[in-house]
């Protein structure tokens, strides 16, 4: 009835003294009732033993702490997960009828008895349940389709999956391509294409590659893809915008191949965020002019920066660092390297160096030679100057010393331990989005996860609460939960850790692929770092940089008080500004000095906001951004059915994909992947007994009925 598999039974101290201790009671209870004044009978003075036994046995069951563990048998049926677009790509007329073909779908799916043994969800910015009832007020109204939230969700279910199944016409519009976290999930993916597969005549701005941070006065080379059906050697002229300020314009020919490859240099004049637009003149016959333009933002540095090296001792990641810092020739690279207690191999003033490095890198440091001199000249540059540094835990490393710096480090030392271990990066694709993971890689999440191994101290570091984890370790090949590379950012403060050594190790890996993952590492950690922000108290920001027509804008907040602590109490409203059009949004509180506001805008264009906290009326703080709105919406800008990208989901997972039109074999396929046996799932439960109340309730009980039966018998 409840699938109890198991039954047992512990004690903290061993079961031996248990046993001994009850055969004690028996015979200390039976002893006290040999003889009895005056005598009773002998099935009294069981009643009697008996009480007495079982009261003393409570209070020993409490001694011995017991454990009570059960282990009960759960049978987890099969489930199809099934997953159907509701963005307004749906609604695009191309003469497939999409809505009809998805509709017809969810029918055929449920008079096939489907929906039994089935999960629905829809999905655009995000999946949703749904229940079979409410599939027909499905809107297809998202403003844009993330498979990889998709994916997300799935990782979330608990379920005994069989198989998913998704009904889309396959277009990204947000997020990263899912096809990598796909595969890792192990289960077979159907998916049923909607739309038509015939290319149009069409020109398309289709990837701007761009450093998220670049310097002032010094040019850099933007890549542009531009991808043309129909156009083959025709010229169009590729154009560079700095907010809505001409730059740089380019003829280019259209190759006789799909993608065509062009380079831009960008000289941005002075320091600050700049929004880049790239556009191609609209050619005779296109299909549609939307996707002719690619709106990115950067940061603009400015330039010269010195990067100033602190290493414990000399070490081959400290070469392999100094040398990638110095290929970069926006900076000026400089180092203090202790060779013994008091002797260093530069020789130079030490103190003048700290005081004009903008970014601090500290290698292997301090180590058992540092003098506590230098090591508090570092401390207060950090501490009560801001300067941003990089540590990474080289040999050498002296962990009592590092512990002087722990107020300003990303992690926290909890036990230090002898030993290291062998160690890879792990991560996933929440964090491959992060500008200091990003490299000339196909496959960022696969480049970063086969790295070689490096050796990691077997000291304990916890990440701190406001820190973010890039990278997690990963031990012969299994994820564990603790970070290897972090970073901290605290109002003006900033802090990366690299918490193991060795990692001269990935640059030569990764130069003999011809990846610049090592080096575009360190040159965007030093963007990073030197990224000047005030000590805000209150930060406000969209989520997103470039919306689509229709699509809602997302404002989120943080505000805390002048000791840095959060406030969740706060009034807190944002004004939006385009042109003569003024927007306002009230935010609300959603607890740990954070908060969220949406609005709604059916306008494109370029906004800017200014938002404004108060507390009792008193102002805490301000902030200001910008954002940019698109001229149509990105759902309706490619009206084609990306049959390859669905095909490829199917394949490489051991699914199929199948048109909208011809999926009789479907239902077969996921009823027979449904009839596989069911998982067993063994759950063990267990409850300390000994810290019960019943166990002194039950007690105190016994031995109040056998005062009440000894007291009527008029025993002594």
């Amino acid at each position: 009835m409840f699938n109890i598999e198991k039954i047992s039974l512990s004690f903290t101290y061993s079961a031996f003294f248990f046993i001994l201790g009850a055969i004690l009671i028996v015979a200390y209870s039976v002893y006290v009732y040999r003889h009895t004044i005056p005598q009773v009978n002998q099935t009294f003075k069981i009643f009697l033993v008996s009480l007495r036994t079982l009261a003393l046995l409570m209070i020993l069951f409490a001694i011995f702490e017991p454990i009570l563990s059960l282990t009960r048998k759960k049978i987890i049926e099969p489930v199809n997960l099934i997953f159907i677009d509701n963005s307004k790509s749906i609604q695009i007329a191309d003469g497939t009828d999409r809505k009809e073909s998805i509709n017809e779908f969810l029918t055929k799916a449920k008079n096939a008895g489907l929906f039994k043994n089935s999960e629905l969800f829809s999905f655009g910015s995000k999946a949703n349940k749904k229940n079979p009832d409410s599939l027909n007020e499905l809107k297809f109204a998202e403003p844009s389709t993330n498979f990889a939230k998709l994916f997300a969700s799935i990782k979330n279910e608990e379920n005994n999956i069989s198989s998913i199944s998704i009904i889309s016409d396959g277009v990204i519009t947000e997020g990263v391509n899912p096809l990598y976290n796909a595969e890792k999930l192990g289960i077979p993916i159907f998916t049923i294409g909607v739309g038509d597969t015939t290319k149009k005549n069409n020109i398309e701005i289709r990837k701007v590659l761009i450093n998220e941070y670049v310097y002032a006065e010094t040019p850099t080379t933007i890549s542009v893809t531009i991808s043309n059906t129909g156009f083959k050697n025709k010229n169009v002229t590729l154009s560079l915008f700095e907010d809505n300020q001409l730059m740089e314009k380019q003829n280019i020919n259209l190759n006789n191949e799909e993608l065509s490859t062009a380079t831009l240099t960008y000289t941005p004049r002075n320091a600050g965020e700049k929004k880049i637009t790239i556009s191609v003149n609209e050619l005779s016959g296109e299909s549609s002019a939307a996707d002719n333009k690619k709106i990115v933002y950067v940061n603009v540095l400015n330039n010269k920066i010195h990067a100033l090296i602190l290493a414990g001792s000399p070490s081959a990641d400290l070469s392999f660092i100094k040398n990638s810092l110095s290929s970069d020739p926006n900076l000026k690279v400089s180092s203090i390297t202790q060779i013994a207690s008091n002797k260093f191999l530069e020789s130079i003033d030490r103190n003048k160096l700290i005081d004009s490095a903008d970014v601090l890198y500290l290698v292997g440091f301090p180590s058992q030679q540092t003098s506590s001199e230098l090591l508090n000249k570092v401390l207060q540059a950090i501490r009560d100057k801001n300067k941003p540094f990089f540590i990474v835990l080289s040999s050498g490393l002296d962990y009592n010393k590092l512990k002087l710096l722990q107020p300003e480090l990303p992690f926290t030392i909890k036990t230090i331990a002898p030993g290291s271990n062998e160690v890879q990066p792990s991560i996933s694709f929440e964090e491959m989005e992060d500008p200091l993971l990003k490299s000339n890689a196909q496959n960022v999440i696969e480049a970063w996860n086969n790295l070689p191994p490096i050796n990691k101290d077997n000291t304990e570091l916890l990440a701190k609460p406001e820190s973010k984890v890039l990278a997690k370790i990963k031990m012969n090949n299994i994820p564990i939960n603790a970070p290897l590379i972090l970073t901290r950012k605290l109002g003006s403060k900033h802090a990366i850790a690299i918490l193991a050594k060795d990692i001269w190790k990935w640059k030569l890996q990764t130069a003999e692929k011809n990846l610049d993952l090592f080096d575009r590492f360190f040159s965007s950690s030093v963007k990073w770092m030197n990224t000047k922000e005030d000590q805000k108290l209150v930060s406000i920001k969209s989520s997103k940089k470039i919306y689509s027509l229709g699509e809602p804008v997302e404002f989120t907040a943080q505000v805390y008080n002048e000791t840095l602590n959060p406030v969740d109490d706060a009034e807190i409203l944002v004004n939006v500004k385009s042109g003569q059009e003024n927007y306002s949004v009230s935010m609300n509180s959603i607890g740990g000095g954070i908060y969220e506001g949406t609005l709604a805008v059916n306008k494109s264009g370029d906004f800017k906001f200014d938002g404004i906290a108060k507390l009792n009326g008193k102002t805490l703080g301000t902030d200001i951004g910008k954002f940019s709105i698109g001229d149509v919406e990105i759902e309706m800008v490619n009206p084609r059915m990306d049959k390859e990208f669905l095909n490829l989901l199917s394949v490489q997972t051991g699914g199929k994909f199948f048109f909208s039109k011809d999926y009789s074999q479907y239902f077969n396929l996921i009823k027979s992947l449904s009839e596989r046996k069911s998982n067993i799932k063994l759950i063990k439960s267990e409850f300390n007994i000994w810290s019960s109340e019943w166990l002194l309730i039950i007690a105190v009980l016994l031995f109040g009925i056998e005062w009440f039966f000894r007291k009527r018998s008029g025993m002594l």
